[in-house]
């Protein structure tokens, strides 16, 4: 049975990619961006367009942090689920321009509560979290139940911030809420500003790449396909559960990989060897994420498929069809 969702951020990244899977699949999205320029939005208008050529979609240029927009627009639908993944992202970008996460962050995140609290009240509503709420915790892996109370950047600190928010908004006026911790997404039409997409672009123009903290790094590198699959089936699992009306639950792989690992993969994918300059420990980072998915794997069966080499093939293969050969 086809269904209405919202998806904020639906020319991001991860927003463009569940936006495209729900139409795939026959239901209508409407769709909201305010093309930041914090990363190209020429490439956010590209996914933008790939999505206008589907019937079902309706897309609004709107800033969240307008609050009489948001309320407006949600007055006009009646959905089944809302997605709220827009967001002011990256972690160093934090310690240039700290209110941009407040403004995006709390701000956004607390109007799409408070239209869900007086217009929507049985709507799902599904929000985007980070591992970076984790921050310092030495506890791998990561677990929804452990402490979340040490992030080391602001991002992860807002994030953190709208959970407990949501929580407060759940418990206060019933609301159906459930957060998203995403581990390390990647893929095609990926952020310019995360590692695999300058880490390929770097190589190809044959500039140096930075490798911080001498390369000795873990991450949980997460393909955005795994990703969307997992909003989706936990959705549909969660619209039927009545209790608990307010949840956390980790999306990621599970399976980390050193920093190392990820380079040599994408020299391998571009049969280039890349110039490298290793760097100290950068502040705001991480030594090591790892997701434990038995939570949302009992709930909903999820289990990524996308293993880190193909996952990184499929990057490359789409950023040089996007780029080199247009």
């Amino acid at each position: 049975m086809s269904k209405t969702y919202w998806v904020t951020g639906s020319a991001g990244f991860i927003g463009f990619h569940l936006s495209q899977s729900l139409l795939k699949k026959g239901h209508r999205v409407v769709g909201v961006d305010n093309f930041n320029p914090y990363y190209s939005p020429e490439l956010k208008r590209a996914r933008n367009e790939l999505l206008l050529r589907y019937p079902h979609f309706e897309f609004f240029q709107m800033d969240l942090t307008d609050k009489n927009d948001v309320l407006d627009l949600v007055k006009r639908y009646s959905f089944d689920s809302i997605f709220h993944l827009a967001a002011q992202a990256g972690v160093r970008y934090s310690l240039e321009n700290p209110e941009a996460y407040l403004r995006s962050n709390i701000d956004g995140t607390f109007h799409i509560l408070e239209a869900a609290r007086y217009f929507t009240p049985h709507s799902h509503l599904m929000l985007a979290s980070s591992s970076s709420v984790y921050g310092l915790s030495q506890q791998f892996p990561f677990r929804e139940d452990d402490p979340a109370d040490q992030p080391v950047a602001l991002y992860g600190a807002t994030k953190r911030s709208t959970e407990l928010i949501a929580h407060s908004y759940s418990h206060l006026f019933d609301l159906k809420s459930t957060m998203l911790r995403f581990f390390s997404v990647y893929g095609p039409w990926g952020r310019p500003d995360v590692a695999l997409f300058r880490f390929v672009e770097q190589i190809v123009n044959g500039e140096v790449i930075e490798i911080y903290n001498h390369g000795d790094m873990i991450r949980d590198f997460t393909f955005v396909d795994d990703i969307v699959d997992g909003i989706i089936a936990l959705d549909q699992a969660r619209v039927t559960l009545d209790k608990p009306r307010f949840d956390i639950y980790n999306i990621g792989c599970s399976h980390p990989r050193t920093l190392m690992e990820f380079i040599t993969t994408i020299e391998a994918c571009l049969g280039t060897e890349a110039k490298k300059k290793f760097l100290p420990f950068q502040p705001g980072d991480i030594y090591k994420s790892m997701a434990d998915i038995t939570k949302i794997e009992s709930v909903c069966g999820y289990r990524p498929k996308v293993q880190m080499e193909e996952g990184v093939a499929r990057f490359v293969k789409w950023y040089q069809d996007y780029f080199l050969r247009a």
